[in-house]
């Protein structure tokens, strides 16, 4: 039976390229970029060319771009360093209730730290409130972070107004953005959009795990995470991931390369899906924004009266991975955040599960996964009334 992956939001296979690119480095072009010899000097040639590609997408410098072990790492030297850098200006920080994990957390910890966090509200479609965010922004405000994309239901945040209004009320205050789900999927100009802090994974965009991306404006202050070799102008010591960083040169050059291609089949893909399972299956709602309006990625689907847990898993049972939702939140208790900001219930919230594609999905991976979809949920609605959890049901 052919595995059907619709979980690329969770991550990505690493493409074959990067696979390749990162054994040569690792058998081959060991070498610390560090160091001065010859295979030094081939290493930090490598991170040079990534640099470059990335830097030629975002349309700025690749002295902008710093290296880090991921999206997590990313946000958190975004956010925790520039909090730390400019105390004094002020202590007063702007997000949402939807960010990714990696983002709340930071926020929490500023918190506990004495600075006052205010979190602007979004609408059932998940938007952040404009007006709201206009009147949040004070003298004081030092830092606005606010996702591109959401991970979970695919809304595409107005960055470039955004960024533009933050300016327009303080133009000291700095902004940060999550671009871990939408960096290889849209054009990003951080210097159009007035961002100043832009967080990047490679394993979004067939890169390996390990390795990400944080964009830092030209003259921002930001206080490093780790002392110690002063490596990457002393914003992030340690040795270069070199194999990592190797990696995500093909990863970079392909998704610009097929990014309108890719994303015209990823919204057929999504839209045949919606339609599919809203007409077919009653009581199935899509959750978040509209199709042509989200990310053309990512889905979340409500099946009313099923324990979306155990949809997963009578789906795994059949080889088809789908999700519950954020994969850094999936195997812990809490809700989804991001669904209590929309206004779901809790009801509602355990009925919903997240389907995020891939240019490598194909339309008979969406008809399987319908089909399958169409015999299981009546079933577990007939036998798990109210989608109360029961695991023991095995669909072979």
């Amino acid at each position: 039976m052919k595995e059907i992956y619709l979980d690329y939001a969770a991550t990505t296979p690493p493409s074959s390229e990067s696979v390749q690119s990162m054994l040569k480095v690792l058998e081959k072009d060991y070498g610390n970029p560090s160091s001065l010899h010859r295979k030094g000097m081939k290493a930090e040639e490598y991170i040079k060319r990534t640099s470059d590609e990335i830097a030629k997408h975002l349309k700025v410098t690749p002295e902008e771009l710093y290296y880090t072990s991921g999206g997590t790492e990313s946000n958190n030297l975004g956010i925790l360093g520039v909090a730390t850098s400019y105390k004094r200006t002020g202590k007063h920080v702007i997000t949402t209730k939807i960010e990714h994990s990696s983002v709340q957390g930071p926020f929490q910890k500023l918190e506990e730290k004495g600075y006052e966090v205010t979190y602007v509200p979004v609408d059932s479609q998940g938007y952040v409130d404009i007006e709201f965010l206009r009147q949040s922004i004070r003298p004081d405000t030092i830092l606005v972070s606010i996702m591109h994309v959401n991970n979970e239901i695919g809304t595409i945040q107005p960055i470039e107004q955004i960024g533009h209004l933050i300016k327009e009320v303080n133009p000291l205050a700095l902004f940060h953005v999550d671009g871990v789900q939408s960096f290889g999927k849209f054009p990003i100009y951080p210097k159009r959009w007035k961002i100043d802090l832009l967080s990047i994974s490679g394993h979004k965009i067939y890169a390996p795990k390990g390795i990400g991306v944080l964009y830092v404006a030209k003259n921002t202050k930001i206080e490093p995470l780790f002392y110690g070799g002063n490596q990457q102008n002393g914003l992030r010591s340690g040795t270069e991931n070199v194999p990592g960083i190797v990696a995500l040169y093909p990863a970079v050059k392909n998704a610009y390369e097929n990014l309108q291609e890719h994303t015209a089949y990823l919204y057929q893909l999504k839209k045949l899906l919606v339609t599919e399972l809203t007409s077919q299956l009653e009581n199935t709602f899509l959750q978040g924004p509209s199709v042509e309006e989200g990310a053309p990625h990512i889905l979340n689907i409500r099946f009313q009266d099923v324990r979306g847990e155990v949809l997963v898993h009578a789906l795994e049972d059949k080889k088809i991975y789908i999700s519950t939702g954020s994969a850094c939140s999936s195997r812990k208790s809490n809700k989804s955040m991001t669904l209590q900001a929309i206004g779901l219930s809790d009801e509602q919230i355990m009925s919903s599960v997240r389907i995020s594609l891939s240019p490598c999905t194909t339309k008979e991976d969406i008809q399987k996964c319908v089909y399958e979809m169409k015999q299981i949920v009546p079933m577990l609605r007939k036998f798990v009334p109210g989608g109360k959890k029961n695991e023991k049901i095995i669909f072979n």
